[in-house]
């Protein structure tokens, strides 16, 4: 939803960035379905491949957001971020950063951390 209702300050959208959401889109959306069903169906194999995804999705948010928060970033990092979030809401203080997580993206992040705590939890509990 964030991708394509304004919601501004949550989010900037712009005209000129709708090809690279849709390819945003089209490449995170489907993840928390694909864990979800790793874990509907009731396998070990399909478990533990819902997490190894759950893990990954969670490593790609903290490689975006929290380490460049941290001074980890790449110029394309920055580039993007003074493109696309310089103007979105953020609640941690952003003095002497390129790059702080938007209240959009601690949200994002929150919910990646739970599903990945849950299907840990299912996981280990077989």
């Amino acid at each position: 939803m964030t991708e394509w209702v304004p919601m501004f300050p949550l989010n900037d959208l712009r005209p000129d960035n709708r090809r690279e959401r849709l390819g945003d889109a089209a490449v995170s959306h489907p993840i928390p379905l694909l864990v979800s069903a790793g874990i509907a169906a009731g396998h070990g194999a399909s478990r533990v491949a819902a997490l190894v995804l759950s893990l990954l999705v969670l490593a790609g948010h903290v490689a975006s957001w929290w380490l460049p928060y941290y001074g980890v970033s790449t110029q394309a990092q920055r580039d993007s971020y003074a493109r696309d979030y310089a103007r979105t809401l953020k609640v941690l203080p952003t003095q002497g950063r390129s790059v702080v997580p938007d209240v959009q993206h601690m949200v994002v992040g929150l919910l990646t951390l739970l599903m990945t705590g849950a299907t840990l939890a299912v996981t280990v509990r077989g």
